[in-house]
């Protein structure tokens, strides 16, 4: 049985760019803060045609920003994540044209949509459930705009890619909502974003193994979920409260973040009187050396140099760059 090694909440990391946003700012947790990482890439100019505020507020990690979470490299207990953001945007604010390099996004839509495009002609709209896993690869850049009137609601998910993958060819796995495999159970329901829960599996395809798990408790309902032991795993909290890994433990309420320790899986309560809501998400460890710096997650500083390179000279993956801009 998987117990509680860390719990997560409240940082005044963002605040410290409150500054750099025309936006709100709500209490977060990031148990990483890569403050001085961020500002060295603020002072790149590594696009002509984005001024020093766009790259404040794309390489920010949101805006209107719920809770995010940048996950240390020397933490071995998160391979291969390396960040989660709850995030809640309104119109003007959101994400315009950024790169990525070396890992792969999950965003997941939770209330409102999002309209995203990138520079090979990909575009579409991600609403309310669905699912869009982009693997960005040897590269890509992108834009991700809030879609409605109001805040528009979601988790975003950075998976690393390991050192044979991070160069491969961009794509995109797309699983609007009723299309995303349910069970329910005794007061629990599941989505299955990735691998397996309840009798049913994702579709998706995860180059680095992955589960990824969205569960609702009736107040009452207990659950447990099986969790392959070799594997890194951690809970983030959406809505309500509940009681994670043993019945002695306090009550964990939204936007805490909860790192499992060693064991073959999970078993949370709902004691109170409303609906629980939670992820559940863990992978199979890479084992790999990871230099993150802004956008692109690479194996070593020279990678990483040479990831900014070619996105400065639109060369080895971001050709395409030099004459594309986003209709956001």
């Amino acid at each position: 049985m998987r117990a509680i090694t860390h719990r997560f909440l409240q940082s005044n990391y963002l605040s410290q760019i409150r500054s750099y946003c025309n936006c709100s700012i709500k209490p977060t947790t990031i148990f990483l803060s890569q403050k001085a990482c961020l500002q060295d890439w603020w002072s790149r100019k590594c696009r002509p045609s984005l001024n020093m505020k766009e790259m404040e507020l794309l390489l920010g990690g949101a805006l209107e920003d719920v809770g995010g979470f940048l996950f240390r490299p020397d933490l071995k207990y998160l391979d291969p994540f390396v960040m989660l953001d709850e995030f809640s945007v309104s119109p003007p604010a959101g994400f315009p044209d950024h790169p990525h390099r070396g890992f792969e996004t999950v965003t997941y839509m939770l209330q409102g949509a999002f309209a995203h495009q990138d520079f090979s002609g990909h575009k579409g709209i991600i609403r309310t459930g669905d699912v869009q896993w982009m693997t960005a690869g040897r590269g890509i850049i992108h834009s991700e705009m809030p879609a409605g009137e109001g805040p528009q609601w979601g988790l975003q998910l950075w998976i690393n890619l390991s050192s044979r993958d991070k160069m491969i060819e961009p794509r995109y796995q797309e699983v609007p909502s009723e299309d995303i495999m349910r069970a329910e159970e005794d007061g629990v329901e599941v989505r299955v974003i990735a691998g397996e829960a309840m009798g049913v599996r994702s579709p998706v395809y995860t180059r680095t193994p992955t589960m990824y798990l969205d569960f609702t408790l009736k107040p009452g309902a207990q659950l447990h979920q099986s969790i392959p032991e070799t594997w890194n795993s951690f809970v983030y909290v959406i809505d309500g409260e509940g009681l994670f890994g043993s019945l002695n433990t306090n009550p964990v309420s939204a936007h805490h973040l909860l790192v499992l320790g060693p064991g073959d899986g999970l078993t949370v309560w709902n004691q109170s009187s409303r609906k629980l809501r939670f992820a559940v998400i863990g992978g199979q460890p890479l084992n790999e050396p990871v230099v993150q710096y802004g956008p692109f997650v690479m194996n070593s500083q020279a990678e990483i140099d040479q990831a900014i390179e070619d996105y400065q000279l639109s060369k080895n993956g971001f050709e395409m760059a030099k004459y594309w801009r986003s209709e956001n």
